[in-house]
């Protein structure tokens, strides 16, 4: 079966109502029925508890606690890149913005200015910049890290739809990254002793209950008609590289957006292949390539 006719479902899917009812059902505490969809979960996926900072399934109150757990101090060290990788996943793609046009799959590309809530002027320091695309899986650990350290400029809560955002849909469903709902949140670095943006941006996929911020807290819910935006000129939002900027429930994706920069990926890295948050992403010169 084709890529394209096994995505058809999504399309009539009620997957705003299964995201609703998905995230009432991670947000409930129900003592010993939690603890069991807990433990169902961590066997199904095969989530390595061993790397929570509480590895006892029974001490988490609800889904949503043990699905944003936090891991053990020490278990994602920091390479000494320029760019560290933002969360454990996998890699779906990354490379060049060509022309303002990011790749997405075989016969798939969208454009930077769509991914950011349709703001050309946000997106035109990406032209010829960079990007790379990063899927969590429902196993994975869903805390988001910053790459670099950043001051935090504005954030967008930009509505949309909610398909999947695995491998075949992604192959299957064109614009995805920018049709789906998103947080688009920006920063400022220094890149070559030059201040420049970057952009992180969270998207939202069916059945992923809330997007969440630590300098906001719940971006989503609530799901809303129109673009929301948020700015933070006067204030001195800063995080440093491996500090936690975010959080997601179940699986979803980081589309991390740079500048035009000469910039060199992980030459490990591949399309498909794990990551670890932590790891070398990317650089002038990678050093501690992980």
């Amino acid at each position: 079966m084709s890529d394209r006719l096994a995505v058809l479902p999504q399309y009539v899917l009620p997957k705003q109502a299964l995201t609703s009812r998905a995230g009432k059902v991670a947000n409930a505490q129900r003592g010993a029925k939690t603890t069991r969809l807990i433990a169902w979960f961590v066997r199904k996926y095969g989530v390595d508890m061993s790397e929570a900072a509480d590895s006892d399934i029974a001490h988490y109150a609800s889904f949503n606690d043990f699905f944003t757990r936090a891991l053990k101090p020490g278990v994602r060290p920091l390479a000494n890149a320029e760019f560290i990788c933002p969360v454990d996943g996998s890699i779906s793609q990354f490379g060049a913005i060509e022309q303002g046009q990011i790749f997405q799959a075989k016969g798939h590309r969208y454009s930077a200015t769509a991914l950011v809530g349709g703001d050309a002027a946000l997106a035109a320091p990406f032209d010829d910049g960079h990007f790379a695309t990063l899927y969590l899986s429902p196993k994975d650990y869903h805390r988001i890290h910053m790459p670099c350290d950043g001051r935090l400029v504005r954030m967008i809560h930009v509505p949309g739809a909610l398909f999947s955002v695995n491998p075949t849909t992604a192959r299957g469903v064109p614009g995805l990254f920018a049709r789906n709902e998103r947080v688009v949140c920006v920063f400022e670095g220094v890149f070559n002793g030059e201040p420049a943006p970057f952009v992180l941006v969270l998207v939202g996929a069916t059945i992923v209950g809330s997007m969440a911020t630590v300098w906001h807290g719940v971006v989503s819910p609530p799901r809303v008609a129109q673009a929301r935006e948020w700015r933070y000129d006067g204030q001195d939002v800063r995080l440093g590289q491996g500090d936690e900027m975010g959080r997601f429930l179940l699986g979803s994706t980081v589309v991390v957006l740079l500048p035009k920069m000469n910039l060199q990926f992980n030459p490990a890295w591949t399309p498909g292949a794990a990551i670890r948050m932590g790891e070398a992403m990317a650089g002038a010169v990678l050093a501690g390539a992980a």
